[in-house]
């Protein structure tokens, strides 16, 4: 099973860090909510407050059902999404990362201490950071699946319509995630909480989506504050 911990992570005070804070590309931004932002990502830097780590594991797809993609070595994953998705896939490629417990420590201490504003922000950054850690994450992964000829499908996640949310516990057995400190609660609750779980198929020709595609998938689009509008 690879394990990757040596991704670098750019953050810095961009689209992507205002989103993780509700505000849409374009929004007005208050000067001192700028500031505050950027003196936490200053902060999450000099303090060493994200420790990324990722680890995946190729899966042979060996055979496809309306409910399930079963896989080398007796495995499956379900769901109907995957095979409506990913009817041409030679592999799945199960992905786990995380960028640590310490950021959402001091997201807890903030919150203890009454300093409620600068916990929602450095949350909304972390969160960020965990989104671009999965963008590197699958950089990686399709680099080298390139070297075979084969490429690789958008990501998709537990709790997307058609893929059950209790596949996260299935997900975390098939890379064995506490390699890099990823479990789950008992309720299902990943922890470290800014960490991620997906799976992508791998093939000569897949699909992909644009970040507002996923968005618009997702059960949360109607709701969610951070989703891209096409």
């Amino acid at each position: 099973m690879p394990v990757i911990r040596d991704i670098p992570l750019s953050l810095k005070y961009t689209d992507e860090v205002l989103r993780r804070q509700g505000l849409g590309r374009g929004a007005k931004v208050r000067p001192e909510i700028k500031g505050l932002i950027r003196e936490l990502l200053a902060s999450v830097k000099k303090a060493h407050l994200v420790e990324p780590a990722a680890a995946y594991e190729h899966y042979p797809v060996t055979g496809m059902g309306p409910e399930q993609v079963s896989l080398e070595g007796d495995k499956a994953i379900h769901g109907p999404l995957l095979p409506a998705n990913f009817p041409e896939a030679k592999e799945l490629t199960v992905l786990v990362c995380t960028i640590g417990p310490r950021l959402e420590a001091q997201v807890t201490t903030y919150s203890k201490n009454g300093e409620a504003l600068r916990g929602m922000t450095l949350d909304g950054i972390g969160t960020a950071a965990v989104d671009m850690l999965a963008l590197e994450a699958l950089r990686l992964i399709a680099a080298e699946v390139s070297s075979r000829g084969y490429e690789i499908s958008s990501p998709v996640n537990p709790g997307m319509p058609g893929f059950p949310v209790t596949e996260q516990w299935n997900l975390l057995k098939l890379v064995n995630s506490q390699e890099i400190g990823v479990s789950l609660t008992p309720s299902g609750i990943m922890v470290p909480q800014k960490s991620a779980s997906m799976v992508i198929g791998i093939g000569p020709k897949m699909t992909r989506w644009t970040q507002a595609e996923v968005c618009a998938r997702c059960n949360l689009r109607e709701t969610c504050h951070y989703r891209i509008q096409a």
